[in-house]
């Protein structure tokens, strides 16, 4: 029975995208994390040194 309700193209449309989106979330919390840290003073305002 549950294989049935995988095989549904609806199903499959909305797994895919609720799992795409949980995807690119996760890398953009990893690059917000990665670019506060990339200095020792934490992250800075991207024009400051304008």
């Amino acid at each position: 029975m549950m294989r049935e309700f995988f095989k549904r193209p609806n199903t499959r449309y909305w797994l895919t995208f609720a799992g795409k989106t949980i995807l690119y979330f996760g890398i953009l919390l990893v690059l917000i994390y990665l670019y506060h840290y990339k200095s020792i003073q934490g992250g800075n305002f991207i024009y400051n040194e304008f």
